[in-house]
């Protein structure tokens, strides 16, 4: 009797102990609820974009125009209490079109630094791949440390910061490539489909009704700047078990093996999986993380950083059918 009453002590000890993540969870199915107002089906893409926004990461978004890319972005910021920014990248724009750049000040006889639009929470950059290298690299320090250096003066970002870019893969008149190194800055790419004939004629209705209000009227905010901080400081405490762990690195480093691919991933790829699958396990009510959340974070996290050898591509064999061969050969940990 003793033994028992130690164990169910013991039990009760491991539930309190547990991670509440409800408060998480209903906050997401909120969101949801307010994007699923206007955008109609897409639910991989809003899943990951939150994913993103848990796990301290950044998208890029890729899909044919149209396919509500950028309105996505707008509606999700609306639903938060936090300061949003649109940048339209162009072939003239420069690195200090973004960041900002310092100006004299006549009256005090000194230079005062203007911040550029990148200064904010939430940042849509529309069609990065439209401006030059150079604009393209003033990114690079201020989506892995979340500051800016200018005239050797560091200014950190305000938190929650994340930035989504969107990029059409079909054009290639007038577009730069992304580099390796800066995809590599991207938590996920999310490829955007076209919605099938149901969801269009949905589309076309909802339009239909919307008479003299606007897709923005009709989402309400319902989480703030601080619970987001405090929803991803969660996310960081999910345990993740020792043999996951060694799962998703078997993953990664099965892709510096593969035949197919002339690049596998590195190292940080392995970190973003294990923080993606967190955020998914914590948006799924969880405070531990299953295989089946590695699976789900394997596949955007990768497919942007590898690169297919030409013998493949010229088969038409593609990055995400790769990957998924190399999870289905990949031991699941029991």
């Amino acid at each position: 009797m003793e033994e028992a009453n130690q164990e169910s002590t013991t039990t009760q000890l491991e539930f309190e102990n547990r991670l509440d993540v409800s408060k998480l969870q209903e906050s997401i199915f909120k969101i949801k609820g307010e994007l699923q107002k206007v955008i109609v089906g897409q639910k991989d893409m809003i899943n990951l974009l939150l994913v993103s926004l848990l796990a301290d990461g950044h998208a890029l978004i890729e899909g044919v125009p149209g396919v509500a890319k950028t309105i996505t972005a707008k509606l999700l910021s609306r639903t938060m209490a936090i300061d949003f920014s649109r940048i339209q990248f162009t072939p003239d724009l420069m690195p200090s079109d973004i960041l900002g750049t310092s100006v004299y000040n006549l009256q005090t006889s000194e230079f005062e630094f203007k911040k550029g639009p990148i200064f904010s929470n939430m940042i849509l950059i529309d069609e990065i791949n439209r401006a030059p290298a150079k604009t393209q690299a003033a990114l690079f320090e201020v989506m892995e440390e979340h500051q800016v250096t200018i005239d050797g003066t560091r200014y950190k970002m305000v938190e929650p910061f994340i930035v989504l870019a969107t990029q059409n893969p079909i054009e290639q008149e007038g577009t730069y490539r992304l580099p390796e190194a800066q995809l590599d800055r991207f938590l996920f790419k999310i490829n955007v489909e076209y919605p099938t004939a149901d969801e269009e004629f949905e589309i076309v209705s909802r339009e239909q009704h919307l008479k003299d209000t606007t897709k923005l009227e009709k989402i309400e905010e319902v989480i703030s700047g601080a619970s987001i901080i405090e929803y991803k400081n969660l996310v960081t405490k999910i345990s993740v078990e020792e043999n996951l762990l060694k799962y998703i690195t078997q993953i990664v480093v099965s892709t510096r093996t593969n035949s197919y691919l002339y690049l596998g991933a590195s190292p940080r790829a392995s970190i973003a999986i294990l923080k993606a699958s967190k955020a998914f396990a914590a948006i799924a009510g969880r405070d531990f993380v299953t295989p089946e959340d590695i699976k789900n974070a394997t596949i955007p996290v990768l497919q942007h950083r590898v690169i297919v050898t030409p013998e493949r591509e010229m088969e038409g064999l593609t990055s995400k059918q790769i990957i998924e061969q190399i999870i289905e050969a990949v031991e699941i940990p029991r």
